[in-house]
């Protein structure tokens, strides 16, 4: 008998983007499990249309109680979870069935999170695991985790998430991540999140505090440390404790040899340093050059925490500005032309004041 797979989400309030996440997802499925945590708009209505089973539960501050309630809830074989602020985007059906027959293991999907930077919309990589067998549970009142021994995976199921551009969450998400810390003081991972929450309110001193304290008790073991010292990095640019910044650029280039993301931040952050005291720091300004180059000569990854185009088309535009600056049109111009290719908006403004 062929196994069978669950939709499994918690949902509240999620009229705006529920339709999207039901309609890229149901076809993948055999049943489709609702769990409803207070909702007072049209959520349970655009549930039903779909034919899911809606249970309720009441809040109680911990997601992995309600995510738990909700795979109680499935007579399915595996379990695939959702948030109402995704949706698949790639054709999964052939992945998402030949991983299931396979045996037990736990399917981690590629998710692409969209969130706003001081050049548009910016498209940063993570992995997560999203498709295990039922009998599995979370573990955390936030940012929960699948706790087991099976082996993870990778598949080839793509997920857009677009819930950064809201934050309409924060108030919600930082008292829970506050007592997660009260609770689990060293772990990086909890002070990690709270730092990503306090820099999307832009509280930048929170945001740089969480994220030391984020890379202080990492142990790089964590899938997600490479995420951390970048973010530090820019917490770093951010807050303006410009200090801070030169013992973790010298300290982690090996660690951080193949992520282009490193230089580029890297890059972003010498130049801020060299312009907060010139004469102390001036002499660094050829490194900006090399820390490009680097992230180019690197190129483009799929690695966890890897932002769209800081090894490609945002690398070139920055050295472009780089060589426009420093006198060198000529550069300037090859740079801004290879970044166009990529349909780069400020590559393509920037051309325009060149004819």
């Amino acid at each position: 008998m062929k196994p069978t797979i669950s939709l499994v989400m918690i949902v509240k309030n999620e009229e705006r983007t529920l339709l999207r996440c039901l309609e890229s997802a149901s076809k993948y499925v055999d049943e489709i499990i609702i769990v409803d945590t207070g909702s007072k708009d049209q959520t349970i209505e655009i549930a039903r249309d779909f034919g899911a089973r809606i249970y309720h539960f009441q809040w109680v501050d911990d997601f992995s109680a309600a995510r738990n309630y909700a795979l109680d809830q499935t007579s399915c074989d595996w379990c695939l979870v959702l948030d109402a602020d995704e949706y698949i985007s790639n054709d999964s059906y052939d992945t998402i069935r030949t991983f299931i027959s396979k045996g037990p293991a736990i399917g981690k999907v590629k998710r692409i999170d969209d969130f706003s930077g001081s050049d548009g919309i910016n498209h940063e990589i993570t992995y997560i695991s999203r498709l295990f067998p039922a009998s599995c549970r979370y573990v955390g009142m936030i940012h929960e985790q699948i706790v087991s021994e099976l082996p993870r995976i990778q598949v080839n199921v793509e997920i857009q998430h677009d819930g950064y551009l809201q934050q309409t969450k924060s108030d919600r998400n930082i008292p829970i991540l506050l007592k997660a810390i009260d609770l689990n003081p060293g772990d990086s991972y909890y002070h990690y999140q709270i730092a990503k929450e306090y820099r999307g309110i832009e509280d930048h001193e929170h945001s740089f505090h969480y994220f030391k304290s984020a890379y202080q008790a990492m142990n790089r073991m964590e899938g997600y440390a490479a995420s951390i010292i970048i973010n530090y990095l820019y917490s770093i640019i951010a807050s303006r404790h410009l200090e801070e910044g030169i013992a973790v650029i010298q300290n982690e280039q090996e660690f951080m040899f193949d992520y282009p993301d490193f230089y580029f931040v890297s890059a972003l952050y010498l130049l801020e340093l060299i312009l907060s005291d010139p004469d102390q720091y001036g002499h660094m300004i050829s490194t900006i050059e090399q820390f490009y180059m680097k992230a180019l000569e690197i190129g483009e990854t799929e690695k966890e925490g890897s932002v769209v185009g800081t090894g490609s088309f945002a690398a070139h535009y920055n050295l472009g500005v780089y060589y426009e600056v420093t006198g060198d049109l000529v550069k300037a111009n090859e740079q801004y032309e290879l970044a166009a290719v990529y349909d780069y908006r400020p590559a393509l403004d920037r051309l325009e004041l060149y004819k």
